[in-house]
């Protein structure tokens, strides 16, 4: 496995080894004491799954408080731009977000840590999205940020006008009027 740093520290980018021949291929998509050495120490809880089409857009998403959630994001089928932003007050990088490509072709993941919100774009036909939680869905603390808030400056890479939401994602606050954000010296976000 090995792990690529991105311009916000404790966002990581991991790659599996992917071991191919002609019968096609073999990956080890999670291995705890790897991960735990080399990312940092998780326990994850429920592993969920998505499947949407081109230009759906989902998020910006998180669960606040004590039920907040770090996430280890992969793509089973297809291909989506996969967003964090940095929703710590007091953070040097509040605000800022990371955008990567994920894909069942390149097998990356992305983990997020708890302070963020989470979002992704669909770029093929259809995604298929699994995310590893270590953290369970608390309804009663769903949050969420508008995806298309000027001031997170992310290129979806789909046009406005072709992008699919739904009701909920259509109606989060900015971020600036958001109520609900972490501390950057919080401990719930490690």
């Amino acid at each position: 496995m090995k792990v690529i740093k991105t311009h916000i520290e404790g966002v990581v980018v991991v790659e599996p080894k992917v071991v191919g021949d002609s019968r096609g291929y073999f990956v080890e998509l999670f291995r705890k004491e790897e991960f735990d050495a080399q990312v940092r120490p998780i326990e994850f809880v429920q592993h969920n799954e998505s499947l949407s089409h081109r230009g759906v857009v989902r998020g910006l998403h998180f669960q606040c408080g004590r039920d907040a959630q770090s996430k280890l994001v992969s793509v089973v089928r297809g291909k989506i731009l996969d967003i964090a932003v940095d929703i710590r007050r007091g953070s040097p990088t509040f605000g800022r977000h990371v955008a990567v490509e994920l894909s069942a072709d390149n097998q990356r993941r992305l983990f997020i840590p708890r302070g963020f919100a989470h979002g992704f774009a669909v770029l093929s036909d259809t995604a298929q999205v699994q995310y590893m939680c270590d953290n369970y869905y608390a309804p009663e603390s769903d949050r969420g940020i508008l995806w298309c808030d000027a001031k997170l400056g992310i290129d979806w890479q789909i046009p406005a006008e072709e992008v699919i939401l739904s009701d909920k994602d259509s109606r989060q606050p900015l971020l600036d009027e958001a109520q609900e954000l972490f501390d950057y010296n919080d401990d719930l976000y490690v």
